[in-house]
């Protein structure tokens, strides 16, 4: 009698497991979200949430850092122009977004060896192309840092150490203290 009822609660538990494990993250056949190999489309395994960024919301924040840098460092009417170069070299090129779609009805195409070959193409290229930014934003910012003050360099250091997570939640930090 207790072997039938283990061997019952062991079957019951591994059907319940399956169940689960076929309905996969989002409950089933009615999510039509999730892509070849089962994670959602855009995103990779234990990145949920990570996938596609709205560019708007990313520019409206790198936007807002930026005047509130600008409004620490107290800039004269002299720095504005080096601002200007700054904050523009800062933004990202309109050329770098790639037309995924049309990328990917064009690797669709090709035999695997030839996608393969096309994709490590792809991505020296993009490489190349976020190096020339690299640098170019590099060049930038040691010619805006080259005309601050020591005092609006010292705040200018602080901020570019936290990064871009510096400015949120900072008003929640300051009523703390």
């Amino acid at each position: 009698m207790k072997t039938n009822l283990k061997i019952s609660l062991v079957a019951g538990l591994l059907m319940a497991a399956g169940l689960a494990y076929s309905q996969g993250p989002m409950g089933g056949a009615e999510c039509d979200m999730t892509g070849p190999h089962g994670y959602m489309q855009g995103q990779g395994m234990g990145h949920h949430g990570m996938g596609k960024m709205d560019p708007a919301k990313m520019q409206a924040r790198m936007e807002q850092r930026q005047a509130a840098l600008k409004a620490e460092l107290k800039l004269s009417a002299a720095q504005e122009p080096a601002w200007t170069a700054f904050a523009a070299s800062h933004k990202p090129p309109a050329g770098m977004k790639m037309d995924r779609q049309a990328a990917m009805a064009d690797l669709a195409k090709l035999t695997t060896p030839e996608r393969i070959d096309k994709m490590k193409e792809l991505r020296a290229q993009r490489m190349g192309e976020m190096t020339a930014a690299m640098d170019q934003r590099a060049e930038a910012t040691k010619t805006f840092y080259a005309v601050l003050t020591p005092e609006q360099q010292k705040v200018f250091d602080a901020q570019a150490m936290q990064g871009p997570r510096a400015y949120k939640g900072k008003g929640m930090m300051q009523n703390k203290m």
